[in-house]
């Protein structure tokens, strides 16, 4: 593993350890060349996935962006990171799982509406107020009707 410090590629493992959820291990190096410690992850990957956005422009599958998007709906809410990780890893094994190599971004955004309906009706309605694209109150008002509604 390259160090981010000086470019060193012969950093070594001090200490691995698995995180909660045993979905990805976590390793602590340290560069021999300068002696910066830096923390890397190792995640399976069963294959590679690319988002098929929009405007038809193909591009590859971002774990970081999909955590970002649910993270910035659960902002200021009581949702520890924990959980948010778990909801990550949930969804990438149902994309995985699916066979296909190339998702469509609105398949993405519907596993998250479900994870984020389960989880907090805040996060789910600012999710929403991106993933369907919200112009006014009405298009909340309307959202929130149809939400009380299905309770």
């Amino acid at each position: 593993m390259r160090c981010p410090f000086c470019g060193c590629i012969d950093s070594q493992v001090k200490d691995s350890r698995p995180n909660e959820d045993y979905s990805c291990i976590r390793r602590r190096r340290v560069c021999p060349e300068c002696g910066s410690r830096f923390t890397t992850f190792e995640r399976v990957q069963l294959r590679e996935l690319a988002v098929l956005k929009k405007n038809d422009m193909q591009v590859p599958f971002e774990r970081e962006k999909l955590y970002k998007s649910i993270e910035l709906a659960v902002r200021k809410r009581n949702i520890d990171t924990v959980r948010l990780e778990k909801i990550v890893n949930s969804i990438v094994r149902q994309l995985e799982a699916s066979g296909e190599p190339v998702i469509k971004s609105s398949d993405i955004g519907k596993l998250v509406m479900e994870s984020l309906l389960g989880l907090d009706k805040v996060a789910y309605i600012r999710y929403a107020s991106v993933y369907k694209n919200f112009n006014s109150t009405k298009d909340f008002e309307e959202f929130v009707a149809n939400l009380m509604g299905n309770k």
